[in-house]
């Protein structure tokens, strides 16, 4: 089923990012996670892409078995990184006969050790570029999200060349996008709302990360341009040598962020969950019990 369809039904959409696991123990681990959060009944998951081929292949693969075996609709996300047009051509050939129907569209990040993306010879440098590309190959038989960054891409100096950029991508055919995660929500509204009055039309989906660790969590914030509230900080930094601690504030805030998303009509809520069900779940039970999870 096309997630459009889903954000169509009038009820927020809830779902679980992954991505592939690069040994056994890791690999057990995510089935562990997939197991338990099953049977929260996500609307879909998606799984990250990685930069090696034998990660490729993995996204495929996981995403194929999370659709046959659970269920549950799921997404494969693709990137421009180090791909060809026609190496991107054959994958995607490979997601459509695997029966996967949503992809998540994105340029992806430099190879580790560049500072800066650059496109490979006969591939694509924009996300929009991939995009035009799908749509041209493939039609309307994919249904496409894509990346947007309420505090902006930490690439770009001005957010309102930000936002062209993402208008830019919306216009060349993408169905709904997921927000680089935030911590704090007037971030999300205030870009919703710069984003409508820019021409996006398309649903704007809300991504959480639960804190879990203090170190880990830092380090994605240099890396995607969120930026953390003092007093969460602060907070954080008091109780940075007891997991325990920081994993309960972590939920905490997190709880508080969707229920305030959710009261204010957010379409739906991705979670970047780092293959951990623990946070996620704990979210998710308390936004149950609070009477803000319908099941589709």
């Amino acid at each position: 089923m096309h997630i459009r369809e889903l954000l169509g039904q009038g009820r927020p959409t809830f779902s679980f990012e992954f991505f592939p696991p690069k040994s056994e123990e890791a690999a057990k681990q995510l089935e562990q996670t997939i197991a338990d959060l099953r049977e929260l009944k996500p609307s879909f998951v998606s799984v990250t892409y990685g930069a090696g081929g034998s990660t490729r292949e993995r996204t495929i693969e996981i995403v194929t078995r999370v659709k046959r075996e659970t269920g549950i609709e799921a997404m494969a996300h693709l990137t421009c990184v180090g791909s060809t047009r026609d190496e991107l051509s054959a994958v995607l050939s490979k997601i459509h006969a695997a029966g996967i129907e949503n992809i998540l569209a994105l340029r992806g990040d430099p190879p580790k050790g560049q500072s800066e993306f650059k496109p490979v010879e006969g591939g694509f440098r924009y996300a929009s570029e991939l995009v035009g590309f799908i749509r041209e190959l493939h039609s309307s038989a994919f249904c496409l999200g894509g990346a947007a960054y309420p505090e902006k891409h930490p690439e770009c100096g001005n957010p309102a060349v930000d936002l062209m950029n993402l208008r830019r991508k919306v216009e060349a055919g993408l169905d709904f996008v997921i927000t680089q995660l935030f911590f704090n929500n007037r971030h999300y509204f205030e870009f919703v709302e710069r984003a409508q009055k820019a021409g996006v039309r398309a649903p704007i989906i809300a991504g959480i990360m639960p804190i879990t660790n203090a170190a880990q969590i830092e380090r994605f914030m240099v890396g995607c341009g969120a930026t953390i509230p003092f007093a969460l900080a602060e907070e954080l930094d008091r109780r940075r040598d007891d997991p325990r601690a920081v994993m309960e504030l972590g939920v905490a805030h997190a709880t508080a962020q969707c229920i305030e998303l959710l009261e204010r009509g957010v379409p739906g809520i991705h979670f970047y969950t780092l293959n951990k069900s623990t946070a996620t779940r704990e979210i998710y039970s308390a936004l149950q019990a609070a009477g803000y999870v319908t099941h589709h």
